[in-house]
């Protein structure tokens, strides 16, 4: 893979690249490297999947003309399996939150970077969706009931199958019908990133950019946001938590005044999705496959879906899956992280 982007680096240079240096992986099979050229650098992509390289290509090209924050894609290999990126540093938005974290939850500095990060996200939503060809899309071009099923089923699977939490299952699914069914009753129509959380969100001399889009469909509103505020590493206080959501739901009621009317009627219902699939997604990749980071996000995670269930959110609509939330965190997390 190393020497597949290296190659592609010298049919885009005309010269070799002084260093190379690979990325730390993440949860994809995606294979990222940084390369140097005296005092520039560029970041090289290596992954199997053309379609889902195909799909960052164009979303790229697509964004990038709208003049939306993303790095600019600059060679492709003629097999599509590698391609060539500008860089846009090392420092992520969850780097400036734990680097500034402090006693009361976020620094204002923090704070200001999650502001420009909603103010660009609504303009992803709205003026990136525009014009955009959905069709190619994985798994699908809509993120619709199916979707939201999977999502749901990854949970079950992934999660308390693998930390062995025996739950009703009937019950349970009793509880995921009547989540699918109210989420997919809202419009589906804008871009939605799909996994916008804070290591997907670069800073670059105060600014915001972001990467890792090439999951993003058609979709609700409410659904990225979830994801950025309800990120489960950053362990955001909920006072913060409104306050930006707050920000959110008035900015979006400056371009679109009915859908700012009716946003916080589903929001919770999409925040225990998301954190929901994010549980799967650290189930498999923490407890089945060993990764550090993804196993050390579940206790956050877990106690992050507990609060859902308290007064003012979704009190007892879901109580099977409240029920297996709690069997998780006294069985099998707490106890062991005393």
């Amino acid at each position: 893979m190393r020497e597949r982007v290296e190659k592609l680096f010298g049919q885009y240079a005309g010269r070799s690249a002084s260093r190379v240096e690979e990325l730390p992986l993440s949860g994809s099979a995606r294979r990222y490297y940084r390369l140097w050229d005296g005092d520039s650098t560029f970041v090289g992509v290596y992954n199997e999947n053309v379609r889902e390289n195909r799909l960052f290509v164009a979303f790229t090209k697509h964004f990038y003309d709208k003049g939306l924050h993303v790095p600019q894609v600059l060679f492709v290999s003629e097999d599509e399996k590698a391609y060539l990126q500008q860089d846009l540093g090392r420092d992520t938005l969850l780097d400036v939150v734990k680097r500034e974290r402090e006693p009361g939850g976020l620094s204002a500095h923090a704070m200001s970077l999650y502001v420009k990060s909603l103010d660009e996200l609504l303009r992803f939503q709205l003026e990136g969706g525009a014009g955009l060809d959905y069709s190619a899309c994985l798994p699908r071009p809509v993120f619709d009931e199916r979707c939201i099923r999977w999502d749901l089923n990854y949970f079950k699977y992934c999660f308390l199958r693998l930390a062995g939490v025996d739950v009703d299952e009937d019950k349970l699914e009793d509880d995921f019908d009547r989540l699918a069914k109210r989420l997919a009753g809202v419009g589906a129509d804008t871009f939605m990133f799909r996994d916008f959380q804070s290591r997907n969100i670069m800073v670059v001399d105060e600014e915001v950019y972001f990467i890792d889009y090439q999951g993003g469909r058609q979709g609700a509103l409410q659904y990225d946001v979830a994801s950025l505020l309800y990120d489960a590493v950053v362990e955001m206080p909920g006072a913060q938590r409104r306050e930006l959501l707050d920000y959110y739901v008035s900015r979006l009621a400056m371009r679109r005044h009915d859908r700012a009317k009716t946003f916080r009627k589903t929001y919770y219902h999409f925040v225990l999705t998301r954190l929901l699939q994010a549980m799967g997604a650290f189930g498999l990749r923490g407890l089945y496959e060993g990764k550090r980071h993804f196993e050390d996000s579940i206790l956050p995670g877990l106690k992050t879906l507990s609060g859902l269930f308290e007064p003012g959110c979704l009190e007892k609509m879901y109580p099977e899956i409240q029920r297996a939330v709690e069997l998780a965190l006294a069985k099998y997390f707490v106890p062991s992280r005393q």
